[in-house]
């Protein structure tokens, strides 16, 4: 399938699996991806999700292989959806980036709430490369990250940037030395598993809305709702008071 899932310590991690192809998605692997995802967030076990890719790349995009004649709508509309979920994944998501992130690529990091990446990566969006255009979804994700200006440095150069240029502008959140990205993944999702689940997806709900521009009040109260009927307030409050780690158990809404 070119997919491959794993689940340890709290952590699922879904890796891209071409390394022949740069990790390049084929129509079927786009369309496996909402499943895969559907799995992972069913699974109280797993607390945070780490996207991948294997042999030194993250990928490199859709396969040019199957974009000729119509082929890019149907890839595009298979793109779209897979991106889609990933966005909507109901706990923290995070990108690991290395090597190449060109075009599908970026599409799939960009839906991740959070991107690191090593030093040597390259990052770019290339549709004008090959006469096609970016999706609707896809492109207002990209704006709401870095901008007008930079979304459009991006689309129409379809150039490649490196790791220290697409964080300046927000594609990327942190960069990490060559050799170094794997272990700080592996450490950051692991604070991330320990943290309450409810606060995350609550921050989560609320500040997709508001970069949006959608209305979030009424999000914020109804999860202060869940917070206040649910058992992680409790527990991390008296862990604060008993000086120990909070062990937090809420898994979802009531």
């Amino acid at each position: 399938m070119g997919l491959r899932c794993d689940v340890a310590d709290g952590v699922g991690t879904i890796t891209i699996d071409r390394p022949d192809k740069r990790n390049a998605m084929t129509a079927r692997m786009w369309a496996a991806l909402p499943r895969l995802l559907d799995d992972l967030a069913a699974d109280p076990g797993v607390r945070v999700l780490v996207l991948t890719g294997a042999g030194g790349n993250f990928c490199a995009g859709a396969d040019i292989s199957e974009l000729g004649g119509q082929g890019w709508r149907h890839n595009t509309g298979l793109s779209t959806e897979a991106e889609v979920a990933l966005a909507a994944f109901p706990k923290p998501s995070l990108a690991a980036i290395e090597g190449f992130c060109v075009g599908g690529g970026c599409q799939l990091a960009a839906a991740c709430d959070l991107r690191f990446a090593a030093g040597d990566a390259r990052l770019g969006i290339t549709p004008a490369k090959l006469g096609i255009v970016y999706p609707a979804a896809a492109t207002a994700r990209l704006v709401r990250l870095v901008g007008p200006s930079a979304g459009k440095y991006l689309l129409y150069s379809a150039d490649l940037i490196d790791a220290a240029h697409a964080l300046r502008i927000g594609l990327l959140d942190e960069v990490v030395p060559a050799g170094g990205l794997r272990a700080r993944v592996a450490e950051f999702a692991g604070t991330l598993a320990s943290r309450s689940l409810l606060t995350q997806r609550a921050a989560k709900d609320v500040v997709d809305a508001v970069a949006a521009g959608e209305p979030f009040e009424t999000k914020v109260r109804r999860w202060q709702d869940e917070a206040v009927h649910g058992p992680d307030a409790a527990e991390g409050v008296a862990a604060f008071l008993e000086r120990r780690t909070p062990r937090f158990t809420w898994t979802g809404p009531a």
